[in-house]
């Protein structure tokens, strides 16, 4: 997924497509305007004449070597002042009379040294989803990109036994923007393993990362799927293929049997909100998030605290009467 770089930026860029040529295209011309170059260089030789034009190339020739430089996305609003202090100081130079050859030079390896102190770029992490917190901006074209992995994650096998529980974790291991992140469940049943959208009803009862179905009936396989999505922008898309295993539960009837099918005929919502207990947190690592240690920590901290104070107050009893 693409991203340009800001609008402001975009008309400048394309002056400098047309007056140099695209091999030039750099960093130099997604964070500096043509008109900021063109006031440092009529500082240099002058307002017009020849020796205008060979200022103009050789500024453009200093940072040829920048032209295919990555950043972190978020470094753009920090590289964009360094790139107009650097516009300053160039001014600076020129008044004083100094060479255009050699201050370009120097700008030119000072900025490289300032990219090379920016934040880097998160790995992608595979097999899928857009991973915003890796998005990258590109100096060769000033427009931003995300890892190039599919928004479906490959299908997870889930096997159960009829009668049991089944648990899903709606998890990823790349990190989600910590604000406005929901999730919502769907399901395809029949016995599909899918992961085509329109053999899925959503499933308004879950709305959380962790949900769980219980008891685990042959009408529960299928695949289900969890969408994770920021802002209503869908991040990920995980896919369950539940599987159910085992004879009829000891002692079921027919006529049990019977009154399961006819119920079956009203729809029923098969997925339901799952909030662990301390037990299946212990059990399940994957429920174990960091919100919850932190409250477990606390828990054990009031715990502590709580038992210290009692013990003091019993030993203060004691003496007291003695």
């Amino acid at each position: 997924m693409v991203q340009l770089a800001p609008a402001s930026a975009v008309p400048c860029a394309m002056v400098a497509l047309t007056v140099f040529g695209a091999p030039t295209w750099a960093c130099l011309f997604c964070f500096t305007s043509y008109s900021e170059r063109l006031l440092v260089c009529q500082t240099f030789v002058g307002m017009e004449g020849p020796k205008l034009k060979k200022c103009e190339e050789a500024f453009t020739a200093a940072f040829q070597r920048l032209q295919d430089t990555e950043i972190n996305y978020d470094e753009r609003s920090h590289l964009h002042d360094s790139f107009t202090q650097m516009t300053h100081s160039l001014q600076e130079v020129a008044t004083a009379q100094g060479s255009f050859e050699v201050a370009f030079l120097d700008a030119a390896d000072q900025m490289r040294k300032v990219i090379t102190q920016l934040k880097e770029v998160p790995a992608c992490i595979p097999p899928c989803g857009l991973q915003e917190l890796s998005r990258r901006f590109r100096c060769h074209g000033c427009y931003s990109t995300v890892c190039d992995l599919p928004l479906d994650c490959p299908v997870q096998d889930v096997t159960v036994n009829r009668g049991d529980q089944a648990m899903f974790s709606c998890t990823v291991n790349f990190q989600l923007p910590k604000e406005e992140i929901t999730y919502s469940w769907k399901f395809a049943g029949g016995g599909v393993r899918t992961q085509d959208l329109s053999f899925f009803r959503e499933m308004r009862r879950a709305h959380g990362y962790l949900a769980r179905i219980r008891p685990v009936q042959p009408t529960h396989h299928g695949t289900f799927s969890c969408v994770i999505s920021h802002d209503q922008r869908p991040l990920a898309r995980l896919y369950f293929f539940l599987n159910v295993t085992g004879p009829p539960p000891r002692g079921e009837t027919e006529l049990q049997v019977l009154f399961r099918e006819v119920l079956r005929w009203a729809p029923r919502e098969t997925i339901e909100h799952w909030r662990p207990n301390l037990g299946e947190l212990l059990a399940k690592p994957g429920a174990l998030t960091l919100s919850n240690q932190c409250l477990l920590a606390a828990a054990a901290a009031f715990a502590s605290a709580g038992v210290t104070l009692l013990a003091w107050m019993f030993f203060r009893w004691y003496f007291s009467g003695n």
